[in-house]
């Protein structure tokens, strides 16, 4: 089964919206994980609330840091504004996503993220032959 991390510095908005959209599309046909290197206290409210617009929870996810071994257990790794804190394993497929930081913005300004990462979940799920559910 295809695993995919979604990594960003605080783990808190892009990259748990990437994963929530993944897991809502994908179901039990993927796997999605997702870390940050500096871990936030809490998920973005204003990620929460664009999510839960288009009808998906985030709510009980929480920041985490990545592992060596997260890493190594991914297909692929998507990279979003880490720079060089991202982990870099030889033989990995990685993409960096060039999103803007929802941290300290409002509902109003995360909503065009929201909206760009589900079309990016989106390609890398055709990308992967993942069916859309």
């Amino acid at each position: 089964m295809t695993t995919v991390l979604f990594l960003c510095v605080h783990n808190a908005g892009r990259s748990q919206m990437a994963m929530g959209f993944f897991q809502h599309l994908a179901g039990d046909r993927a796997v999605a994980l997702s870390g940050g290197s500096e871990p936030a206290a809490e998920v973005n409210p204003a990620a929460v609330a664009a999510m839960q617009e288009v009808g998906i929870d985030i709510s009980r996810e929480f920041p985490k840091a990545w592992t060596d071994e997260t890493v190594r257990a991914a297909d692929v790794v998507v990279t979003m504004g880490c720079g060089d804190t991202c982990p870099v394993f030889p033989g990995k497929r990685y993409e960096d996503w060039a999103l803007d930081d929802p941290a300290g913005q409002g509902v109003e300004a995360v909503r065009p993220i929201r909206d760009d990462i589900e079309q990016r979940v989106r390609r890398l799920l055709g990308e992967l032959d993942v069916p859309v559910g």
